[in-house]
């Protein structure tokens, strides 16, 4: 991830994607986007405003491992 461009001299916006099950609380999804926007300032000096998380819910009959939808997990 560039954040900072040296021959335009500007600073490019960090965008974390994250894909997870549906199933989370506002509140943890909340928390999430804070903590990675936390990280992702602190280790790559990028503001905070100019970090972007995007979160893709997949429903448990729509993501499989090993053969096995996460749904016909017991």
């Amino acid at each position: 991830m560039t954040l900072f461009n040296e021959k335009k001299g500007t600073r490019e916006m960090p965008i974390v994607n994250i894909d997870l099950i549906a199933g989370r609380s506002q509140d943890q999804l909340k928390a999430l986007v804070q903590d990675v926007t936390t990280a992702v300032t602190k280790n790559t000096g990028a503001p905070a405003e100019h970090v972007h998380v995007i979160l893709r819910e997949m429903q448990p009959n729509r993501y499989g491992v090993a053969g096995v939808l996460k749904s016909d997990e017991k």
